[in-house]
């Protein structure tokens, strides 16, 4: 090897480090910007919905899908915010007494009074400090959701420009491939998405009148948390549920039992029932490989990771079965997201 060719290589070498290093500072951006695919794809099959049912015009359907969607949402807010509002503060407010209620069945005793001693204690400016961090990290929250939401409008408007702008980084030989791989990613995530904002509707509804008759306060903000945190599976429902289960203990021993209840029951309901009706075709990946890039997202990415985890692992499997299993090994396999691919009645991934 000449000094040429040394130089080359350890150019091309520390590029590729420094395009690594820069991907991973740029993780959240490049999160956020996963997010607003997802919402694109979101308006896109309410588009389809539009256009196959209601026979909208195809140039009028996205349009009035966004607009729909954006009614719905307003409507929401106005006819429950203050409701809603009302019962999560209940939510805030019940749940100290049903921490300790909790503690109490363990035999733990009342921990409410040791988290309020540690709370006083603590320096003032400390704790301004805290409350400072947690509403900024609301308000960057909230930032980030407004830019997805807006990222994904521009995207929905004109998929093609992104898609052969992203198509157009590899050389001209391996377009055809990078297309059809992108458009069976999409569908993949067309497919799952649209059947799991069904089955949290579903969850929504259930287990707001599950809690409702168990005689739990609040039934409908917990039965929101319960839907929305059910977005994240294994996890998340889980997480959703313990709230209902805490708030229960302070109600009594027999309310709790039946929150379990409730909740494993719409649990097997909505896995064994609802979601495969709704889910004609939708991509099926081992539950315990979900699992475990649910687990990586959070890890290296925090809560986005946590959040965006499942629907990665869904286009890194097309991906992955596409491009290396069928075109780089020679093996025969189906390719979920592709006419006649990997598409089953039976979601083995949801959990």
């Amino acid at each position: 090897m000449d000094d040429a060719q040394f130089v080359r290589k350890t150019l091309i070498v520390a590029g590729i480090g420094a395009l690594a290093l820069l991907l991973w500072k740029l993780s959240d951006v490049l999160l956020l910007a996963f997010g607003a695919v997802l919402v694109a794809i979101l308006l896109h099959a309410a588009s389809d919905a539009l256009e196959r049912f209601l026979r909208v015009p195809g140039r009028w359907s996205l349009t009035v899908a966004g607009l729909l969607i954006f009614i719905l949402f307003l409507g929401i807010i106005a006819l429950f915010g203050t409701q809603v509002r009302a019962q999560f503060s209940n939510v805030v407010e019940q749940l100290p007494s049903a921490i300790d209620n909790f503690s109490k069945q363990l035999g733990v005793g009342p921990v409410s009074d040791d988290l309020s001693e540690i709370v006083s204690q603590a320096p003032t400016g400390g704790m301004a400090a805290r409350l400072a961090g947690i509403g900024g990290a609301i308000l960057d929250g909230l930032a980030d959701f407004i830019l997805v939401v807006i990222a994904g409008l521009y995207i929905a408007a004109a998929p093609r420009v992104y898609r052969q702008g992203l198509v157009k980084l590899f050389p001209v030989k391996h377009h055809g491939r990078v297309e059809s791989s992108l458009q069976a990613s999409g569908q993949a995530l067309k497919l799952w998405l649209t059947s799991q904002l069904i089955a949290m509707s579903c969850v929504a509804v259930l287990s707001t009148i599950a809690f409702w008759l168990i005689g739990l306060p609040s039934a409908l903000a917990l039965g929101l948390i319960a839907g929305m945190a059910d977005f994240i599976p294994f996890l998340g429902p889980i997480l959703g549920a313990l709230p209902a289960v805490l708030i229960a203990f302070s109600v009594s021993g027999e309310a709790a039992l039946w929150t379990v209840v409730a909740v494993i029951a719409i649990q097997q309901i909505e896995g064994n029932v609802i979601f495969p009706l709704v889910a004609r075709r939708v991509i099926s990946i081992p539950p315990a490989l979900a699992l475990f890039a649910i687990l990586i997202g959070s890890v290296l990415f925090g809560t986005l990771g946590l959040i965006f985890g499942f629907p990665l692992a869904v286009v890194t499997y097309v991906l992955v079965k596409k491009l290396y299993v069928r075109e780089t090994l020679g093996e025969p396999t189906d390719v979920p997201g592709e006419p006649g691919g990997d598409a089953r009645r039976e979601v083995g991934s949801h959990g």
